[in-house]
């Protein structure tokens, strides 16, 4: 009979079979079979065999792990950017670094379905580490910490594949202090950064390893075959590893079609994502469209926006032009403009400026045109160009405030345009966005807006002065006729024909200049504009002298010089001087030149903040005019002046000049190497901008080969 007083308890932890008995007579005898041992867990999928390059990025994940200890590398980028096949790759060529296993799983963040619950990848991880289903709790607090403790001493790699959220990864993270964790994602996690996360970005493959990997997919014989359209195709793909595999797939699959038809085929921009896609399988389209669809509301707008600048790349100030007045209260831009970065849907190339990948932009401009009313994005493209006029003519009164303008009235008030401390300030912003305002243009007068089309080839001189490119200002002056004229605005059309009369001359069309340049004389008159008549006429002088007609051009001059004298501005006095006297220094009557460079220098010494660039212009004059009367010690000085002040501003066609000089006056001493120094220093200047000047200096250069050697 049992004893009431009798209890039963256990305590610790019991593995196996357990029995709890008040008395025992006789043996007690166990029989079970061996204790069974889970098998190492090697759950990463196998590579693919059309791995391509990475070389940097699978050397900074060694460079990780040779340190030693746990760490975390999250691999972001775009969707289709090869992610997953590189953590794969890693992943299998090191798994002998990892005696515990390797652990993986798809966490379908960006996918049809809903992501993975973290509940469910911890259950799995923990079933492959041994832990009997029975045992696993149901709790996600109670799941995470049993996997820290059945994970504290293992050496494990675990591969978490196209995660979402820090949220999803975090709970997923072993205690091992030789644990590593691979997580990609088409997010920049950041809040995994104080679990010790290290960013790496997965960008496109370069020219070379793309044309590879086509040839590992296509055929290499293949590619070989058609060298110069498997380049174009590479690059039509963006580098896109998922792009580079479709194209490569349809090439597989037709034995008969060539490399040269499917650049055909993607070369037109509207149909080349409906291109890029296999009848049985993911699109790149589907693949972009889902990182879209994870957006919020403004990030979906702002994206779709944006895709719709004229150029390749963008500022901070562009975007908050865009943005507006009519963000969501408490959504800030640059919020925005982060969840996109994170996304790895825009690309930060710099500190506040930005781009889209190729085919992400052209899905991006797709979406708009779904989404958007067409109004709705003309009103998006003309307050991007609005912007660039609005920046670009306040970085304009800060170089030349002395220039003529017409007004202009803007559709809507804009928020970003930058302020410009400075004249060093502003010619830098033109400088930076010199291709954002060509393709400014370009839109604006493809669109019909031929006004703002003007203004924004008008507003580009300040540049086109201190930086010499002429292919470029040709482009920007026809444009800005052909739009005057559209626009039907003699004075503006006037105007341009001016500066396009100039241009042509420089790079040594001067049937054209002269023609343009007398049809600026004509269109001043029909304004009724009389100082932009003496302008003009100045400017066919200038292309008088360009053209070996001296006398003529001395006659101008003069007589454009009379002519300025009679009207209030001393300024275009101070250029006539300058102009002339600069004619006769070079038809060798430097002493006539001097007294009018003394003249220029008087009235443009009052002008060194207004007009700094043609204060140092006088004293190239002033250098040539002493050099030419045998004055060496003041050409010198001169000079000298001359290149420091041009070197402060930027304008390196003009400092070329001045350095010239010097070694002009060098070879006059004799001192060849000094000569020599100074054309050489010009020579690259003029090389650098194709400038016409080129051939006297190298002729200088030339006639100095073999002086002063042994």
């Amino acid at each position: 009979m049992a004893r009431l007083d009798t209890s039963n308890h256990q305590s610790g932890s019991v593995t196996g079979l357990s029995v709890q008995a008040g008395t025992v007579h006789g043996g007690i005898h166990f029989n079970s079979g061996a204790v069974e041992h889970p098998p190492i867990p090697r759950q990463v999928p196998p590579s693919s065999s059309n791995f391509t390059g990475r070389a940097h990025e699978l050397s900074e994940l060694d460079q990780l792990l040779d340190r030693g200890g746990s760490f975390v590398a999250l691999l972001c980028g775009p969707g289709g950017m090869g992610k997953s096949a590189l953590a794969r790759r890693w992943a299998n060529d090191r798994q002998a670094r990892f005696p515990d296993g390797q652990l993986y799983v798809g966490l379908r963040g960006f996918s049809p379905d809903q992501p993975l619950d973290p509940g469910v990848a911890l259950a799995a991880f923990l079933r492959a580490l041994g832990v009997p289903p029975d045992r696993i709790p149901l709790d996600l607090a109670e799941q995470v910490a049993l996997y820290r403790t059945v994970t504290a001493s293992r050496s494990l790699l675990v591969l978490l594949d196209d995660a979402f959220s820090a949220g999803q990864v975090r709970p997923l993270l072993p205690a091992s202090s030789s644990a590593v964790v691979l997580v990609t994602s088409r997010r920049r996690l950041t809040g995994l950064i104080p679990d010790g996360a290290r960013l790496l970005d997965v960008g496109p493959l370069p020219a070379r390893q793309a044309v590879e990997l086509l040839g590992r997919a296509a055929g290499s014989e293949r590619i070989v075959g058609e060298s110069e359209p498997a380049e174009e195709l590479a690059g039509l793909c963006g580098g896109l590893p998922i792009a580079l595999l479709v194209v490569a797939g349809r090439l597989a699959s037709r034995p008969k079609l060539t490399v040269r038809r499917m650049v055909a085929e993607l070369a037109d921009r509207a149909r080349r994502l409906g291109g890029l896609s296999l009848e049985d399988g993911e699109s790149i389209k589907t693949v972009f469209d889902y990182s879209y669809q994870a957006l919020t509301p403004e990030a979906s707008v702002l994206y779709r926006r944006l895709a719709l600048h004229p150029g390749t790349e963008f500022g901070m100030d562009l975007i908050t032009a865009v943005t507006g007045p009519d963000q969501d209260r408490g959504t800030g831009a640059g919020v925005v403009v982060d969840e996109l970065v994170n996304a790895s849907l825009l690309e930060e190339v710099s500190e506040d400026r930005f781009r889209y990948h190729d085919l992400i932009e052209l899905h991006a401009r797709e979406l708009a045109e779904q989404h958007d009313t067409p109004e709705a994005r003309q009103a998006t493209v003309r307050t991007m160009l609005e912007f660039y006029l609005a920046a670009a003519r306040r970085a304009d009164l800060v170089v030349t405030p002395y220039r003529r303008r017409l007004p202009y009235v803007y559709a809507r008030t804009l928020d970003g345009p930058p302020e410009f401390a400075d004249r060093a300030a502003a010619l830098g912003w033109l400088e930076r966005e010199r291709s954002n305002l060509m393709e400014a243009g370009r839109a604006a007068f493809r669109l019909g807006h031929h006004e703002l089309a003007w203004q924004l080839s008008d507003v580009m001189w300040p540049l086109l002065l201190y930086v010499k490119n002429y292919r470029d200002r040709l482009e920007i002056d026809e444009r800005g006729v052909e739009a005057a004229r559209a626009w039907g605005n003699v004075w503006a059309e006037a105007d341009m024909l001016k500066r396009l009369s100039r241009a042509c001359s420089r790079v040594g069309d001067q049937e054209a200049a002269e023609r343009h340049g007398r049809a600026a004389v004509d269109r001043y008159r029909q304004a009724g504009d009389v100082q932009g008549v003496i302008d003009a006429e100045e400017g066919l002088a200038t292309l008088y002298a360009d053209t070996g007609r001296e006398e003529l051009a001395v006659e101008a001059y003069a007589r454009v010089l009379s002519e300025r004298r009679t009207l209030p501005d001393v300024r275009s006095v101070g250029l006539s001087c300058l102009n002339l006297a600069m004619l006769q220094t070079r038809t060798g009557r430097p002493t006539d030149a001097l007294p009018l460079l003394v003249e220029a220098r008087t009235i443009f010494a009052e002008l060194t903040e207004v007009d700094p660039y043609n204060t140092a212009r006088v004293l190239v004059g002033l250098a040539d005019a002493h050099l030419g009367a045998g004055d060496l010690d003041a050409a010198e000085k001169s000079a000298a002046a001359a290149v420091l002040r041009l070197v402060e501003l930027g304008a390196d066609n003009e400092r070329a000049e001045a350095v010239c000089l010097l070694g002009r006056v060098a070879q006059r001493r004799g001192d060849v190497g000094a000569a020599r120094r100074h054309f050489r220093e010009a020579v690259d200047v003029f090389t650098a901008l194709a400038s016409p000047r080129l051939p006297d200096v190298l002729r200088r250069l030339d006639e100095l080969a073999g002086v002063g050697e042994q």
